[in-house]
């Protein structure tokens, strides 16, 4: 039968996760019930919003069990089936990531193409990260034709493809913020960013405002704190914010500092909209149809940090909440190739 490597979840952390919260165990992979299939997995993901799960708290998804293996997005083989929707030899992606195999529903699985592009771009640029930047600039903070669009966080994976998705959709000016020199550099050499701001060099209000000195019109946060607070006050009249991630908190044990100075969206009659991409779904099919063309003629430029090894993914995890990522992190799993 088949054995299976997995990362389970062995404590809760307090503060930033350390690698004694994880731990590795091998399990025996079941046979599929009638409607299931069993997936070779071949990628998977690691994403800033997992350290929310981790807690003990309630949420919009419910936090992992500990002593279980934890989930993911992830991309793999079918190599049993017992479902006709679904074949032996079929690519799909799917939520049990964090393990070698995965048995699962057919339901739960979304069969891909593996022509239209590489393997793992499924989990990044067409996959809910890349949705996320589409549904944030078309819907939640809606971009209009000459705005001056900021975007934090603009060399992960979800920022890299909203700064080159800004400038489709008519911005004038995309500001991006990372920290250091290499990743200020990339936005502006590999992601067609007008602007790379440093959030390790001073002040970000100050530098947004050389940036912009008349102002940004939409601002993606992934971010939260100073950088949310920076935006508001570059924001012109009917500015929109999209918040989509709150990573400087995730990590912290006493409430993060917010912004002092929301009265301002109010005299600038402005507006700030939470968004889950999971309420975005019915966008995927005109996303990946547009996002799919734009990587095959090369006018969508995409990075991954890549980890080789299921008894990394912990540590590629930690790296993506402390910034080690260019693009998006993701795991390659290379189980009995």
């Amino acid at each position: 039968s088949l054995r299976s490597r997995e990362i389970r979840l062995a404590a809760r952390p307090v503060g930033q996760p350390t690698p004694a919260d994880f731990e590795l165990a091998t399990v025996d992979v079941p046979e599929p019930a009638d409607g299931q299939i069993v997936v070779r997995n071949t990628w998977m993901s690691v994403d800033p919003y997992m350290r929310g799960r981790m807690d003990d708290a309630p949420s919009y998804i419910p936090p992992f069990a500990l002593g279980a293996a934890l989930e993911g997005s992830a991309l793999g083989e079918v190599v049993a089936s017992r479902a006709a929707s679904v074949p032996v030899g079929a690519t799909v992606t799917h939520f049990l990531g964090w393990r070698e195999y995965a048995v699962l529903d057919a339901a739960g699985a979304t069969v891909v193409d593996p022509a239209l592009a590489p393997p793992e771009a499924w989990l990044g640029p067409l996959g809910t990260t890349g949705l996320t930047a589409y549904a944030a600039l078309t819907r939640t903070a809606p971009m209009r034709e000459g705005d001056v669009v900021f975007i934090s966080a603009a060399a992960g994976a979800v920022g890299s493809v909203a700064g080159q998705l800004a400038r489709k959709l008519g911005a004038s000016v995309v500001i991006g913020s990372a920290g250091g020199p290499a990743k200020t550099k990339k936005l502006l050499d590999t992601f067609g960013y007008d602007a790379a701001l440093d959030y390790r060099q001073g002040s970000l209000g100050e530098q947004l405002a050389q940036a912009a000195p008349d102002g940004i019109d939409v601002y993606l946060d992934s971010v939260g704190g100073d950088h949310l607070q920076a935006a508001v006050g570059a924001l012109r009249t009917g500015g929109r914010i999209a918040l989509v991630g709150a990573i400087s908190g995730y990590n912290a044990t006493t409430p993060a500092p917010g912004p002092d100075n929301l009265y301002q969206l109010a005299i600038k009659e402005a507006g700030v909209r939470g968004m889950l991409v999971t309420s975005h779904l019915d966008l995927f099919p005109e996303w990946i149809g547009k996002a799919a063309a734009w990587l095959a003629d090369g006018s969508l430029r995409t990075e991954q940090t890549v980890v080789d090894g299921i008894e990394q993914a912990p540590s590629a995890f930690l790296g993506v909440l402390n910034g080690a990522n260019t693009g998006k992190m993701l795991v390659r799993l290379e189980t009995n190739r």
